[in-house]
């Protein structure tokens, strides 16, 4: 081949005339790199729910649509509708789908790592947010803002999992420890363990919080025995047991507002 005929690098377009992710798809005869335009009834489609999103935020839109939006941005070239209607069938809701682990996440046919990875990111930010909004904060003034944290991050997950909320002289939240997770319908928990993190934090009281997968916050003999071993062995050691909560699906039960927390 002649210097003349050698090929060249085609000139970038300017970035203005770039066309945006979203409304580019590979076409299925196109040359390696090639994209063509994105079908219009889909550019359509995502377009009419981004804007009833910013107009009427998330109590404007069903779940099935507002799992769209957000698998919109793993996935930009398809048409994720059925996708999103296949996570909500398998998981049963949108917050059980953020919160689905991520084996179970791929088994659904459409579902790959990208998809995978936008969702436990929405998981991630909503938990840092409730977080942010009880850490560092008095915790017995702040206690609806501690419920929809507790709720955010334990509500739906498919397992059981135990944590303490320890707190300061002034009840102000020092630290939020997972101590334990089990299986379905059981965790081990270790009183000792428990008291023995308190006085490392210096901390001088607590709150107790378990889920139940089940939905349902009802507590076992089993729930009862343990929470008053752990309230034995704080005050051995002047820690003061606030309460314990169990989270439901929906609801949440406390044990002080119940007359169970009694050593």
């Amino acid at each position: 081949m002649s210097k003349n005929h050698a090929f060249q690098e085609a000139p970038a377009p300017l970035f203005g005339l770039l066309p945006a992710e979203d409304d580019c798809i590979a076409a299925p005869n196109a040359r390696a790199g090639m994209k063509a335009r994105l079908p219009s009834y889909i550019a359509d489609h995502r377009a009419r729910l981004r804007d009833r999103f910013m107009q009427g935020g998330a109590t404007a839109m069903p779940e099935y649509e507002l799992l769209e939006l957000i698998l919109f941005r793993a996935v930009p070239r398809q048409d994720m509708k059925p996708v999103a209607r296949r996570l909500l069938d398998r998981f049963g809701d949108f917050n059980r789908v953020l919160s689905a682990d991520p084996a179970q996440l791929t088994q659904v046919e459409g579902v790959g790592p990208a998809i995978v990875t936008e969702l436990k990111i929405i998981e991630a930010a909503a938990q840092r947010l409730a977080r942010s909004k009880v850490i560092n904060r008095p915790v017995l003034t702040s206690w609806d803002a501690l419920l929809d944290y507790c709720h955010t991050t334990m509500a739906h997950g498919r397992i059981e999992q135990f944590r303490v909320l320890y707190l300061d002289r002034k009840n102000v939240l020092i630290a939020d420890d997972e101590q334990a997770r089990g299986t379905v319908d059981h965790v081990p928990v270790y009183p000792r363990e428990i008291v023995r993190r308190a006085l490392e934090l210096n901390a001088s009281a607590m709150i107790l919080v378990h889920n139940h997968p089940s939905g349902d916050p009802t507590p076992s003999a089993a729930d009862i025995d343990m929470t008053r071993q752990i309230v034995a062995a704080a005050a051995t050691m002047g820690i003061t047991v606030h309460d314990h909560l169990i989270i439901g699906k929906s609801r949440e039960l406390s044990f002080r507002s119940t007359g169970l927390l009694a050593p």
